[in-house]
């Protein structure tokens, strides 16, 4: 019997049941024999993830982008704000704070004591004089009055660059209630007759020049305290307290010769004062002239 031909049968066995790479399934179909129908679901499919998967990867990452920058915005502007704000409120606090301290810094210690000491003098005017200025009871509390004056001079000072309350009030009201203490108290007893005038216009006159020129040489530098000044202060102290009280005898020679020691101690510091004050002012000059021509040049 005539058998038909593998061709006619639609191909070996062989050939249907191996794929495109040697597997066994359908043949592969030959170009220009494609499916339409499939073809058509394939593109249809493709478009259809494209379609979706574009769009949404952009629209998230617009709405991402859009959304962290909104955001960033945001948060910077009102962490901007909100520095602003405490910045602004932390530096009106300062300021107010630092007002505070300083209108309270006034009545420390060292400034209290300064103020006592000038409403001392007066006190101590009235009783250096009380019952004609020579009576030894008066005397006695003039001298304690003079003493607690002496007393607060010593450690308003030593309180005030200690615990740092030195204040522009201080600074103005301590000289003026030591010189005032000191001019009362000489004025009083050359008053009374118990001490010569020359010596008052010598120890008056060294405080008040001095004074002055403190504030003259200011602009080129301060002048320090020395230890002579210190020294001068102290030894003051002592003859015009002594000379306060009613003493005879040999308390009062040692008196004069305390107050004679203080006389050259005021004598001798005043002219030191003078001769820094000069050389401040000379080196002062001279610093200003150098600055002068190092900015001409």
């Amino acid at each position: 019997m005539t058998g038909v031909p593998a061709s006619a049968a639609g191909g070996s066995s062989s050939a249907r049941r191996t794929g495109p790479r040697g597997t066994s399934g359908p043949a592969q179909e030959p170009a220009g024999r494609t499916n339409p129908g499939r073809a058509v679901e394939r593109g249809a499919s493709e478009r259809g993830a494209t379609d979706r998967g574009t769009p949404d990867r952009g629209t998230t990452d617009r709405g991402t982008t859009d959304r962290g920058t909104t955001d960033r915005g945001t948060t910077d502007r009102g962490s901007a704000e909100r520095g602003s704000a405490e910045g602004g409120a932390a530096g009106r606090g300062g300021k107010i704070a630092a007002a505070a301290v300083n209108q309270a810094s006034v009545w420390n210690v060292a400034n209290l004591l300064t103020m006592l000491r000038l409403l001392l003098v007066p006190a101590f005017v009235a009783l250096m004089l009380g019952n004609g200025g020579y009576d030894p009871a008066w005397r006695s509390f003039a001298w304690a009055a003079f003493a607690i004056a002496m007393i607060t001079d010593l450690f308003d000072g030593h309180l005030a660059r200690t615990y740092n309350l030195v204040t522009d009030f201080g600074k103005i009201a301590d000289p003026i209630a030591d010189k005032a203490i000191m001019g009362a108290a000489l004025i009083c007893l050359s008053a009374l007759g118990d001490l010569p005038w020359w010596v008052t216009a010598v120890i008056l006159g060294r405080e008040l020049g001095i004074t002055v020129l403190r504030f003259v040489v200011i602009r080129y530098g301060v002048i320090p305290a020395s230890r002579g000044g210190k020294l001068k202060t102290l030894t003051q102290g002592i003859a015009v307290g002594m000379y306060v009280l009613a003493l005879t005898g040999p308390l009062a020679t040692l008196r004069f010769w305390v107050m004679a020691a203080a006389v050259v101690l005021t004598v001798a510091t005043g002219l030191d004062y003078v001769k820094q004050a000069i050389a401040l002012r000379r080196r002062g000059i001279a610093e200003r002239r150098a600055a002068l021509e190092g900015t001409e040049a």
